[in-house]
């Protein structure tokens, strides 16, 4: 992470799309941060920080698809010398069978789609 970069500068690289996707409905767009490659790569850094060994950590997401984007959170939980206790999840998309990669873990989801 360069010395220089704050979480004040994260905040300030995120855009405000009023009213999306509806009136009264502030929208914040994490497109910008994620352009700017030395925002984008430090904002990793920081929450990669964050993790530490022997810390228990519950993944959550918005959806469980394939599987793939929470297999590989775990992987980076666990390389940092943390443990997953879990998942969890708004929405599953049973019929793509995203809970089979993440077997050997608890695995919840509040609707499911099959």
């Amino acid at each position: 992470m360069t010395s220089t970069t704050t979480v004040q500068d994260i905040y300030q690289a995120i855009r405000d799309v009023p009213d999306f996707p509806k009136p009264g409905i502030m929208f914040k767009d994490i497109t910008p941060l994620l352009l700017d490659p030395g925002h984008g790569t430090d904002a990793l850094e920081m929450h990669r920080d964050a993790v530490g060994p022997g810390d228990r950590v519950l993944i959550v997401d918005d959806v469980l698809a394939t599987g793939g984007t929470a297999e590989a959170a775990a992987k980076l939980v666990r390389a940092h010398g943390g443990h997953v206790v879990g998942f969890t999840f708004l929405i599953e998309l049973d019929f793509l069978k995203g809970r089979e990669r993440l077997r050997s873990e608890r695995v919840e989801a509040l609707l499911h789609y099959a």
